[in-house]
């Protein structure tokens, strides 16, 4: 197979791939696209807090982590 084929198709495999997520995110209302947002974003925080949690060596700073991540657990709750 020549050079020039494979790159196209694999060009081709990549433009469909990228029309269909396009396609999937046109379906969907942006309230759920807002709130899988959210989501994601306080799952970041929650992955931060852990670790930041897990260096922490003063107790009032534990304190606060810990009760940030109790804060940031009970909005993921909601959703």
């Amino acid at each position: 197979m020549a050079r020039g084929w494979e790159s196209k198709d694999v060009e081709s495999q990549i433009e469909e791939r990228e029309s269909v997520r396009a396609a999937k995110l046109k379906e969907r209302p942006p309230e759920e696209i807002a709130l899988e947002r959210k989501r994601e974003s306080l799952l970041l925080t929650r992955t931060r807090l852990l670790a930041e949690l897990q260096a922490a060596c003063n107790p009032r700073y534990r304190a606060l982590k810990e009760q940030a991540l109790a804060h940031i657990d009970a909005q993921l709750a909601e959703l």
